[in-house]
């Protein structure tokens, strides 16, 4: 039997959490691929033959759409019931499987930890594409919709009770905010349980995100973001950059905004090669560009975390 086959039988068992009868289905995938960074092909990788390697848990959990909302005029944002067994780390990605299907999709979680254990959901933002678990998304999916995941990726931000506080750099280029957004909001929910670091958890350093995207419509979160920022002023700060920004930028976001890319100014004003452990997620050039300009400023290579999704 193919996976979709399986996958579709397993959508088909699955009650939602709070409903009687929950029936959890729990099975592997055995993927026969291998990965490298370079190809001498031509042809595209597709997400299970770049994520190859990387770690991925063992259960595949069937989960329902249930809210769907349009987050910019190209991303459509996924809210997904999940069984209370599935869970991840702040950053980490999904294997997006389709009754029917055969290819695999694979979206990082925009969503934070906490919203799982009280909701019992998780959120994708995912940018419309001609790949089909993509266009499937944007053109067929609807509520109720029966999907199945598995969690994976070494890119997590979970720091144990006895970590030693760092101050996170986050630096995201367009879609590439998805994992960067749910460490953000893990570092503030780390915060409200343990408000002026009274020694109940995790002691938080300081959260600053650098984000770039063409224009304003395309930078996803932007007022959650902020209002983070609000909530916490000390502890969180965010710089938005604009690239091929033509119309006038709304002022409430213009404290924010900056036109054209990161700059070493920009970054230099953020880097402590003692305490900041950098994150980020965009196009293949701009983290190469970002990495050389922070080990230039003396940040580690232990302490530059990156993940490619193109």
């Amino acid at each position: 039997m193919s996976v979709p086959c399986l996958l579709s039988t397993a959508a088909r068992s699955f009650t939602l959490p709070g409903v009687s009868g929950v029936l959890l289905s729990r099975f592997r995938v055995l993927c026969p691929c291998s990965i490298t960074r370079k190809m001498s092909s031509r042809r595209q990788m597709d997400h299970l033959e770049r994520t190859a390697s990387n770690y991925r848990q063992d259960g595949v959990y069937p989960a329902q759409v249930c809210g769907i909302m349009d987050e910019s005029e190209t991303v459509k944002r996924l809210r997904l019931a999940v069984h209370p067994d599935f869970t991840f780390r702040a950053g980490q990605w999904v294997d997006f499987f389709i009754p029917g299907m055969e290819k695999v999709g694979g979206f990082s979680v925009c969503s934070s930890p906490g919203l799982l254990q009280k909701e019992g959901v998780i959120e994708l933002a995912v940018k419309y594409t001609q790949h089909p678990p993509a266009h499937w998304i944007h053109t067929k999916c609807t509520m109720d919709s029966h999907v199945a995941m598995r969690v994976g990726g070494n890119f997590f931000f979970d720091p144990l009770p006895s970590d030693p506080s760092v101050d996170l750099l986050l630096v995201a280029g367009g879609v590439g905010i998805n994992p960067l957004y749910s460490i953000l909001l893990h570092a503030a929910d780390l915060l409200r349980q343990n408000p002026a670091n009274a020694g109940r958890g995790y002691h938080i350093g300081s959260t600053h995100l650098c984000y770039s995207a063409k224009n304003t419509q395309e930078l996803l979160f932007k007022k959650s973001i902020i209002n983070v920022c609000k909530e916490f002023p000390e502890k969180f700060s965010c710089d938005f950059h604009v690239t091929a920004q033509t119309a006038d930028i709304n002022q409430e976001l213009q404290p924010y905004m900056n036109r054209g890319r990161l700059s070493e100014g920009g970054l230099r004003r953020h880097v402590d090669p003692n305490t900041t452990l950098c994150y980020l997620c965009g196009p293949p050039p701009m983290i190469e560009s970002v990495v050389q300009t922070l080990l230039s400023l003396g940040l580690s290579q232990e302490r530059i975390l990156f993940e490619k999704w193109w």
